[in-house]
């Protein structure tokens, strides 16, 4: 009887114990879901506005014709190990292949560090830029295409080939009288254009300026208010550029240069001004 009544309680008090166990742990997965959902919640979304200051001079890093590696995965590790934020315009027929495919997804999963926006999916018809403008609506197609095959989540455009700017009917720039310019904007797109390029050496995969002839013309820029929205510099160039160890370098060595300067601040091109403020 003493036996069996005690295996009978250990019984019990194993049950107890497990039963005790697991309201906690359901407690605590609980507490754990909510954390994790108001993580999620308070990640923010591209276009949620932010507030400038006006001491401040912000540099918007734009690289076009992504993915391009290993410039592209060079520039991503540079800009992330720098802890500055990027935006890469991407055309859709360079994404061939699962590699490439992981290199814009990575892009498009980084916000709000990375945006993902874009440049065309064929770059303008292979570069076959005066058919490309002189057909609007297949152009139009085209940038559409981009946008669903890459699953770019903003209505934010750089026109292959050229310097255009375009943002609720206000538009100047090489094409601002072209009709794909004029139908994009009419349906809510933002047409990006650039301040100042790091250029591309002629016949080589390699950044023209040094990067003492960038600092010193992204000062000057400034100091003589020559950008298109006062103390916003849009910087464009090419991960093509920067496929080289050297070059990778000399990029790195930019950032850090920009660093130093506290007046500098980093921001995806979401946050332009006329972006941002619809």
């Amino acid at each position: 009887m003493f036996k069996l009544f005690s295996t009978g309680y250990l019984l019990l008090s194993t049950s107890l114990i497990f039963t005790l166990s697991s309201c906690g742990n359901s407690k605590n997965e609980k507490v754990s879901n909510t954390d994790s959902l108001n993580n999620v919640q308070a990640k923010p979304t591209p276009g949620t506005p932010i507030k400038y200051d006006s001491s401040k001079r912000y540099i918007f890093l734009t690289w076009d014709d992504s993915p391009q590696p290993p410039g592209t995965t060079n520039c991503l590790k540079i800009f992330k190990e720098e802890g500055v934020k990027s935006t890469f315009f991407a055309v859709g027929f360079n994404q061939v292949g699962p590699h490439k495919k992981r290199i814009i997804d990575s892009i498009r999963n980084s916000y709000p560090n990375v945006l993902l926006a874009n440049h065309s999916f064929s770059h303008g018809f292979n570069d076959k830029y005066t058919k490309f403008y002189n057909t609007p609506d297949s152009a139009y197609n085209d940038f559409m295409r981009n946008e669903r095959d890459l699953n770019i989540g903003v209505k934010i455009i750089r026109l292959p080939g050229n310097n255009t700017w375009a943002f609720n009917g206000k538009i100047h720039g090489q094409k601002a009288d072209n009709a794909i310019v004029k139908k994009l904007d009419a349906n809510g797109y933002k047409i990006i254009g650039w301040d100042l390029e790091w250029m591309q050496q002629p016949k080589a995969k390699a950044p023209k300026q040094s990067v003492e002839e960038m600092i010193k013309s992204i000062n000057q820029k400034f100091d003589e208010g020559m950008t298109n929205e006062a103390n916003m510099l849009v910087i464009l160039s090419h991960d093509r550029l920067f496929e080289k160890q050297q070059y990778a370098d000399s990029l790195r060595k930019f950032i850090q240069v920009l660093k130093s300067d506290p007046r500098n601040v980093f921001e995806t091109i979401d946050h332009y001004p006329l972006v941002q403020n619809k």
